[in-house]
């Protein structure tokens, strides 16, 4: 009778569904025992050697970039807190910013923000070489900030056209104060239109004004 058959059909597929899985359990575990390359497999272990291997060379390779952004940059200047006036001056041109410690120092955290401290870093080394009168002294810190920011091998060179790298390869030949100066100049000017608007607009600034704002009041 059909009846009968379509009972049987049915209990052969219920017999074939449940064996299914296990055999495909069965076949996926035996296939990992046959295979070393476990990190290729979705059930590796915590403890599995690929895995450990893999995670401590990500660890050395965070650890190693931290190191660089680390090394050798300066702390910030020293500077009295700014006031809202001056804070309020910063709006007004980019020279005003650059003016005070407290100026530059707010900059230089919103330059982290993006990666591209190195500017201003580069800018503040051109400014303190132009201090120095020391012959001996300006020829060291000269090799300095060129290894630092000029170097296509630091990992802090700064973004120079090829007629200012001209410029200072013939300038290193016999190094002075002004080394750098065409360098500077379009660093200064790459800061100023590239940088200092998305400053103005940035949540860094926008909070230290408020803040500064809501003290006044309170007075």
């Amino acid at each position: 009778p059909m009846g009968s058959e379509r009972m049987e059909m049915r209990k052969r597929q219920m017999s074939t569904t449940q064996e299914t899985p296990g055999a495909a359990q069965a076949q996926h575990s035996a296939g990992n025992r046959g295979s070393n390359a476990c990190c290729f497999c979705w059930c590796c272990c915590c403890s599995c050697s690929c895995l450990t291997v893999r995670n401590q060379e990500e660890e050395r390779a965070r650890r190693t970039s931290h190191e660089l952004q680390a090394e050798g940059i300066p702390n910030c200047e020293e500077s009295p807190a700014p006031t809202l006036e001056e804070v309020n001056a910063w709006a007004q041109s980019f020279d005003k910013l650059m003016l005070t410690p407290a100026g530059r120092n707010a900059f230089r955290e919103f330059l982290r923000t993006e990666f591209s401290e190195e500017n201003m870093l580069f800018w503040m080394a051109c400014e303190e070489l132009k201090q120095e009168s020391n012959k001996s002294v300006i020829e060291e810190k000269a090799r300095l900030i060129y290894e630092d920011y000029i170097s296509i091998l630091s990992p802090k060179e700064v973004s120079l056209d090829s007629r200012v790298r001209e410029v200072i390869n013939r300038n290193m030949l016999e190094p002075s104060q002004h080394t750098f100066d065409d360098a500077q100049l379009q660093i200064y000017t790459l800061m100023h239109r590239d940088s200092y608007p998305r400053f103005m607009n940035s949540a860094i600034y926008k909070d230290l004004l408020r803040s500064l704002s809501e003290k006044s009041i309170e007075a």
